[in-house]
């Protein structure tokens, strides 16, 4: 079978605007809330891609670590090629895969940076390695196993005690401009369902054609 054949049907679900909640951020609660019982690997794993002041996109996984009314929340740091991208163009844009379920979330925003508060007390809840590991990474940067390895137990034994948040590492909040929700549909004929926010800070959505 060449990759040219490989398909698959979609004709699990339907998404119809008598379904839809009247603001994305509550339809995309729902349908997280979906992913999470569906026993989906990793639900919270968002495709971000940025673009650089060169104008070259770049795109990388990462995970989501809350949401509410005022967008998705991810940390990282603020010296990764990501945060370069950020810093020189704000323009951000997010995608859920969730093929279990046949469906997508297509997320379009800007970001802005979460306080140095915000940072440090999520920081301070992750596991131990994680916060040496953002110490031992100097991330995008080359680097050799080894190297990397000496970095990390150099950081063990000097932060014995107590582990501060680097200070060039803390998170963004998305702030979403347009949410496309898409489900699979027979034939091709998908649902895609794009919410738009207007001046005024008010959704509608509108149904798009596959």
């Amino acid at each position: 079978m060449s990759i040219a054949d490989l398909r698959q049907q979609y004709e699990r679900n339907a998404l119809l605007e008598s379904q839809l909640a009247p603001d994305p951020i509550s339809q995309f609660s729902n349908w997280f809330e979906e992913a999470r019982q569906g026993e989906i690997l990793e639900p919270n794993a968002m495709i971000v891609s940025t673009v650089s002041a060169k104008g070259k996109p770049s795109s990388r996984t990462v995970l989501l670590k809350g949401f509410d009314q005022k967008g998705l929340v991810f940390f990282t740091s603020y010296d990764s090629s990501k945060g370069k991208d950020l810093s020189a163009n704000p323009n951000i844009s997010a995608l859920f895969c969730w093929l279990p379920l046949q469906r997508q979330v297509h997320i379009n925003g800007h970001v802005v940076k979460l306080s140095e508060q915000a940072s440090t007390e999520y920081f301070n809840s992750r596991p131990e390695g994680s916060r040496i590991g953002a110490w031992a990474s100097i991330q995008s940067q080359p680097i050799t196993r080894e190297e990397l390895e000496a970095r990390e137990q150099h950081f063990k034994e000097k932060f014995s005690s107590h582990i501060p948040k680097p200070p060039y590492w803390g998170g963004y909040l998305i702030v979403p401009e347009t949410i496309e929700f898409w489900q699979g549909r027979p034939s091709r004929l998908h649902d895609r369902i794009k919410y738009n926010k207007d001046n005024n800070g008010n959704w509608t959505f509108t149904r798009l054609s596959p």
